[in-house]
């Protein structure tokens, strides 16, 4: 009934196993891929037919983690997979990068490709493993795809590159990189770094570039086997309309590049679409499309000629040169830190909001459930590009924003010195390139403002390719136009010491390692200049919390006193709350945090957490209150919830018939710890007098 094909690879000593034959036989291309006890099934369907109306390629990836793999049931209302998780969006955008650019330009067939998780045994990381089954899906599918591609992660661990590391062995890596790319070039990069130099990171892309290869190998010999028919892919001659457009449109369009100014810019060119348009607009062979496309080949072809031999970009800088910034910090009165930074065209006001161990993030997710203290939300309205358009979380505002948390996150101070939580927000104001980097540059100073104590200042660059042949330029801090209309996308955010993030796209088919290294050497000394400005508002953490921060202060208690805090149902712990206004958390290991609106209210707790903690001290004096009498004596309370006993004998320095003659319930008492009998506590009243 099936025939179905299978190879097998050993990769850093674990087996990847992939079949294809048996499920899911109706899709282009399906493949059950396997490591340990980790299975991703990736299957990709591809339109036969093009939507005449589309100028772009229609492919859509969504990565999915069903929890039935890791034996779990879902939350919530509904008990099922929702939408997709933050996690889930990154990982469809790091399938989908290094996929993209191995299609042609004339292929716009809609393609669907769903990787989807469905055993998961909490070792093998399935993000890696979902690229390398998405690759074989499409490479046994037939479609026009210029692949395959694989991946690997790369941890540096005591000074050694370490090939697809485990969670666990992540947590001592001072780098977690993923590479993706083909036999011949790499194209895309994401990673988390702790300040490793340039010369460290291009020897990681490198490392983990070499250790693919041998899965590309094992991929091409299964797509030997079973690929299905490739499909025919017509490409329309627009010899015609290329030359007419050339020749009615060069120098306007040439002019218009020449204009500094991003809307002017906008404006000219978007003139001479329509003219291009109206041009043919009587010839019914060629639709609007067939203008478009060619009028953008024409306009990438005067900017990236310029570039390449003129050595002149669109706004008139050098090749290495960033465009004007402004720093700006504590923009706004009643936020905790605020900063505004401007580059050229580009702006964005960040926040930080500090808050309490109750303000954490919590993620569910196959792996259980899990807290995060550090949030950073990145906002794109169409207004920061001149435009109207939806409002709401993409994957791009999560992708954008994740790179700055990988960027900033190594420079936090831990939890245990600074025990707040951080929410940080970006709102892009204006956008003409490279706004992920603002929002690094604008978080660093925003948390400086606010008094985080920050190990290093971090600031990002946006680098940029134009490649023809052997001859290539590498640009500085790109503008939009040359983002759009280059050959790679290549982020780079770290400290004076070295790299925290870097993130690259390719859009060709790779570039070579003496490219990617003169793109770190360039963007280093880019981001030492952009620090250098930044350092111009503000140089260093504020050295305290403003005045409408929570006043956060930790103390740690004997554990045997954490019920004392807590009290029976939490009444005492509530108690502390309503007379003071603060927040009051304890964890089992004795650490109680406290978080209060000022000074005064943080005060007022931390001492009635110290009288209920309090230990009695032999011959100490200590106010008290009679709570109980006896025959024998009283009952006196002290140090919050501690009691003792003051024998008849002790109550005054003379004999006593009987015990309310000298107190009754409710008196305050000065008591004289005298002694301890098993445990409990001996007062004496005389003896404090």
């Amino acid at each position: 009934m099936f025939k179905v094909f299978k190879k097998e690879i050993e990769v850093a000593g674990k087996k990847i196993k992939f079949e294809t034959g048996k499920i899911a036989r109706q899709a282009d291309g399906a493949i059950i891929a396997q490591c340990g006890e980790t299975v991703v099934m990736a299957t990709v369907v591809g339109a036969k037919k093009v939507n005449p109306e589309v100028d772009y390629f229609p492919l859509s990836v969504n990565y999915q983690e069903k929890y039935y793999a890791a034996g779990k049931i879902p939350g919530g209302y509904f008990k099922r997979e929702a939408r997709p998780t933050e996690s889930e969006t990154l990982i469809s955008r790091l399938i989908d990068r290094p996929i993209r650019p191995l299609f042609p330009d004339e292929f716009r067939n809609e393609v669907q490709l769903l990787p989807t998780v469905i055993s998961y045994d909490k070792e093998n990381e399935p993000d890696i493993l979902s690229i390398i089954a998405s690759s074989a899906a499409l490479a046994i599918s037939g479609m026009p795809f210029m692949g395959p591609i694989a991946a690997s992660r790369v941890g540096f661990i005591e000074g050694k590159y370490v090939l697809n590391p485990s969670k666990k062995e992540l947590e001592n890596s001072s780098l977690d990189l993923v590479v993706a790319g083909t036999k011949d070039a790499v194209l895309m990069v994401e990673s988390e770094a702790n300040g490793l130099t340039e010369e460290e990171m291009l020897k990681a892309v490198k490392f983990g570039h070499e250790k693919f290869i041998p899965i590309i190998n094992t991929i091409e010999e299964l797509a030997k086997e079973c690929k299905k028919t490739e499909w025919i892919l017509e490409k329309k001659d627009l010899s015609e309309v290329k030359k007419k457009i050339e020749q009615e449109f060069k120098n306007e369009l040439t002019k218009a590049f020449s204009i500094k100014d991003k809307q002017q810019r906008s404006n000219l060119i978007s003139e001479v679409t329509d003219k291009a348009k109206k041009l043919f607009e009587e010839n019914e062979s060629y639709t609007d499309l067939d203008v478009n496309y060619e009028l953008k080949n024409l306009e990438k072809r005067i900017v990236r000629t310029d570039i390449l031999k003129n050595k002149k970009r669109i706004d008139g800088r050098g090749l290495s040169d960033v465009r004007q910034i402004m720093c700006e910090v504590g923009i706004l009165p009643r936020t905790h830190g605020s900063a505004l930074f401007t580059r050229g065209e580009t702006q964005a006001i960040v926040t930080t909001t500090l808050g309490t161990s109750d303000d954490e993030q919590r993620i569910e997710s196959l792996d259980g459930l899990q807290r995060e203290r550090f949030m950073l939300h990145y906002n794109f309205p169409p207004f920061s590009v001149g435009e109207t358009g939806r409002i709401g979380t993409g994957r791009r505002e999560i992708g954008h924003g994740k790179l700055a948390w990988r960027a900033i996150k190594s420079s936090l101070p831990s939890k245990e010195s600074f025990p707040y939580t951080f929410r940080i927000v970006s709102e892009i104001t204006e956008s003409n390139g490279s706004s992920s980097m603002a929002t690094v540059c604008g978080t660093s100073l925003s948390l400086m403002d606010a008094g985080v104590p920050i190990k290093e200042p971090v600031a990002g660059i946006a680098m940029g390719l134009i490649k023809e042949g052997n001859d290539f330029s590498v640009l500085s801090d790109i503008l939009g136009d040359e983002d759009h209309l280059g050959d790679m996308d290549f982020k780079v955010a770290g400290t004076k010491d070295g790299i925290t993030s870097l993130q690259m796209d390719i859009k060709i088919t790779g570039i070579t390692f003496e490219i990617m290294e003169q793109a770190l050497k360039q963007a280093r000394e880019g981001r030492i200049h952009i620090l250098g400005e930044m350092n111009k508002a503000i140089g260093k953490s504020r050295s305290s919390v403003g005045k409408h921060t929570p006043k956060m202060e930790k103390i740690t208690v004997d554990k045997k006193d954490i019920a004392t805090v807590i009290g029976k149902g939490g009444a005492t712990i509530r108690e502390i709350v309503d007379k003071s206004g603060a927040k009051v958390d304890v964890n089992d290991e004795g650490v109680v945090t406290v978080a209060a609106p000022d000074e005064e209210s943080r005060n007022i707790a931390l001492q009635y957490i110290k009288d209920l903690t309090a230990k009695a001290e032999i011959n100490k004096i200590y106010n008290g209150k009679v709570i109980k009498i006896m025959e024998f004596g009283a009952f006196v309370n002290f140090l919050g919830k501690q009691d003792g006993l003051v024998h008849i004998s002790e109550l005054a320095n003379k004999r006593v018939a009987k015990v309310t003659d000298v107190v009754k319930e409710g008196d305050e008492v000065k008591v004289k710890v005298i002694g301890f009998d098993r445990g409990k506590v001996k007062l004496s009243i005389k003896a404090a007098v």
